[in-house]
């Protein structure tokens, strides 16, 4: 951020009191309050959505959320001399949420099915004058299990045509081919089960989901939780985001089944999930994404030094398979 980009808050009806440094960001002190100012490198589309998907939730009321700011001119972004583009949103001022607090997962756990509560549709958005509905195309998670599949099948490929290999990828190249087999499987199971709920016309739950559901951004003040960086938002079943935090406070607690159980239950004291979402919550859990994370990682990165974490992650990741197992039979029950 420099000086340049700052200029550009002139394009916006505010008066900057003053300006400071946030993470990657600048924190604007203005006479609305707290905002941020930061580099946006989305779809137009992307940010629409993102638009009416937080109006939406300012009028629900019921889940404290950011909240774009247009320019004078009504554009959702700016756009430097360099071709760097920007968005102006509001902000408040607190801490993450500490995922080593109980209370706290619990409670991140019930405002997430608030939020799912508050964006499930049928149908989408009324069109309006200014605005229209945003095209919403249903992603699967089908596409995802497919898609990482091949990329743990190209790097396994690698590493056997590798003749020196380093201890992490002797340790890799031992424990692949069972993790590849179990997505393999599990990818070709949820796909007839999707196929099924298709052909059978069953009502699947579809929500816009925030995207990216973690602690970073769940944000704690005096007034309680605070939601920010929709950026990733779009329409998927409740299970995108659940899974997603649901997985993270498992792996920081070595996946401890009741840990997981009393999380599960407080999401679902607000929101039950349905029969479909629980099978969805199970296969998101099965599939092996922590090695395929660590396995893209490595082998999109340079091979002359492997950091030493890698070699910790996966040392982690298979102390915490049986925990892990464990956890999704207690899920199936």
């Amino acid at each position: 951020m420099n000086d340049r980009a700052v200029a550009l808050l002139e394009q916006y009806e505010i008066e900057v009191l003053r300006t400071r440094k946030g993470r990657g960001a600048i924190l604007c002190d203005t006479q609305q309050g707290c905002l941020i100012f930061k580099e946006y490198t989305g779809r137009e589309e992307q940010l629409r959505l993102q638009e009416q998907v937080l109006k939406h939730l300012e009028e629900r009321g019921s889940v404290p959320a950011e909240r774009l700011l247009a320019t004078k001119e009504g554009a959702l972004s700016v756009t430097d001399r360099d071709g760097v583009r920007y968005i102006l949103k509001t902000w408040w001022e607190g801490r993450e949420c500490n995922i080593r607090d109980r209370e706290e997962c619990m409670e991140a756990m019930r405002l997430l099915a608030r939020l799912h509560g508050d964006l499930e549709f049928t149908p989408v958005f009324p069109e309006t004058e200014e605005t229209s509905a945003p095209v919403i195309e249903r992603y699967l998670p089908s596409r995802d299990y497919e898609k990482h599949n091949r990329e743990l099948k190209r790097a396994r490929r690698f590493l056997k045509q590798r003749s020196q290999k380093t201890w992490f990828e002797i340790r890799l190249s031992a424990v692949i081919d069972p993790f590849l087999e179990e997505a393999r499987q599990l990818c070709e199971e949820w796909k007839e089960i999707e196929l099924a709920a298709s052909d059978s016309g069953e009502e699947v739950p579809l929500c816009f989901c925030h995207g990216d559901y973690q602690y970073h951004n769940i944000l704690r003040q005096d007034r309680g939780f605070f939601l920010v960086n929709f950026e990733k938002c779009q329409a998927d079943g409740p299970v995108r985001d659940l899974y997603l935090l649901l997985r993270k406070l498992l792996e920081k607690s070595e996946w401890d089944a009741e840990w997981g159980r009393v999380l599960l239950a407080a999401y679902e004291s607000v929101r039950p999930l349905k029969p479909y979402e629980r099978q969805d919550l199970v296969y998101r859990l099965s599939y092996p994404e922590k090695l395929w994370k660590i396995v893209n990682f490595y082998y999109n990165s340079g091979k002359a030094w492997i950091p030493e974490k890698n070699q910790e992650k996966l040392d982690r990741l298979l102390e915490q398979e049986a925990a892990r197992k464990k956890f999704l039979k207690l899920l199936q029950r």
